[in-house]
């Protein structure tokens, strides 16, 4: 046998590997079925729906919150003009009448006291003139500083007219007989600016407010001048003790010869006489409280028409003026009269108590008609 002829060795062959699967994210996905149009616009439907909803409740917030901020601004302003009102009547009005009502003191005094008034008057003028007022109120506003000018101008007039409307002698009475025709025609203002207020002011914040559906507000009155016989010159005359050029004084005639004037002897609330000066006077404030006012008439004339007043003025409270009207007082004798309060006092703090008897044509001495007192009322 030859050495080639020996058969070759056979080669043995590997089996083909499997091959591995591929890898998922190489898989190619199935793609997801499109849902049908039915289907696609109900979800648009939807989708808008809730938008409509968000964005009503959204205008319904908004709205909601100008709507309460529009309420608070009404009320708002209604209250600051029922501050500034009330400080006209009680601050300007009360004393100012008061004061002219028993104007035959010196005309220096009654020019200074009512020029403090006037000051008053004039705060009141500004405050309204300061006032955001809103839209809806804007016609009352405008009226509203027409009211408050009218009283601060009016004030200031007759301030300025007051001495020459007490001034003595001859030569003088027909420049005082002026000067009171223009008082009273200054009185015409007041009156004026009670009518716009009734008319305007009030009835237009009234409006703005029944417009705006805001019920329960108090809108508030106002009357600075007490009453129309203050138009009349004789009533202006005769409150002044001033002289006419017709001859005589005020409505009458001239205060008779001798002396004319009274004094305050006492004051007493029932039992309790009260002390002047700095005691402190304690009175139970039972149902119709009233002080008893003893004076005397110390002048050589009987007076008609003697005006006796009570004043109780406590801190942040409103003051309480009353006053009695007694009809004669016979020259040399004592007089008691009754003098009740219209209000409740303050309670457990101490007030301020004025008691005055107004003085009368042709008294001098004025400085003893009245007295202070310090009273706690308590329960």
């Amino acid at each position: 046998m030859s050495f080639f002829d020996d058969d070759e060795p056979t080669r043995a062959t590997r089996p083909a590997r499997p091959r591995r699967p591929a890898p998922a994210a190489a898989r190619p996905r199935r793609s997801a079925a499109a849902p049908d149009p039915q289907t696609l616009r109900n979800r648009q439907i939807a989708a808008l729906g809730a938008g409509i909803v968000v964005f009503f409740l959204l205008v319904l917030g908004v709205k909601g919150c100008l709507d309460s901020r529009k309420e608070r601004a009404l009320k708002d302003y209604n209250r600051e003009v029922t501050a500034i009102v009330s400080s006209s009547n009680e601050q300007v009005s009360e004393p100012f009448f008061e004061l002219l009502g028993g104007a035959t003191g010196d005309a220096t005094e009654l020019e200074q006291g009512i020029n403090e008034y006037r000051v008053v008057a004039d705060q009141d003028a500004q405050r309204a003139r300061s006032l955001d007022a809103p839209d809806e109120m804007a016609p009352a506003q405008q009226n509203l500083e027409l009211v408050m000018n009218l009283r601060a101008e009016a004030l200031r007039k007759i301030a300025d007219r007051i001495g020459a409307a007490k001034a003595d002698g001859e030569d003088n009475r027909q420049s005082a007989e002026n000067a009171v025709r223009q008082i009273a025609g200054q009185m015409s203002a007041f009156l004026a600016s009670d009518v716009v207020y009734s008319q305007r002011v009030a009835p237009l914040i009234k409006q703005a407010l029944d417009d705006a559906e805001i019920s329960g507000q108090s809108i508030a009155t106002s009357q600075f001048l007490p009453t129309v016989a203050w138009l009349n010159v004789d009533q202006v005359a005769g409150r002044l003790g001033a002289q006419r050029a017709g001859g005589g004084q005020g409505a009458s005639s001239a205060p008779a010869p001798g002396t004319h004037g009274h004094g305050l002897e006492s004051t007493a609330v029932g039992t309790t006489t009260l002390q002047p000066g700095g005691s402190v006077n304690r009175v139970q404030a039972g149902s119709n409280l009233a002080f008893t006012v003893k004076f005397a008439n110390q002048g050589e004339n009987d007076e008609t028409d003697v005006r006796v007043f009570v004043r109780v003025r406590s801190p942040g409270t409103k003051t309480i003026s009353v006053s009695k009207t007694i009809n004669q007082t016979k020259a040399g004798t004592s007089i008691t009269t009754v003098v009740p309060l219209t209000d409740a006092p303050p309670i457990g703090t101490p007030s301020t108590v004025e008691v005055e008897v107004r003085g009368v044509p042709g008294e001098k001495v004025l400085d003893n008609n009245k007295s202070t007192y310090t009273v706690l009322f308590t329960r």
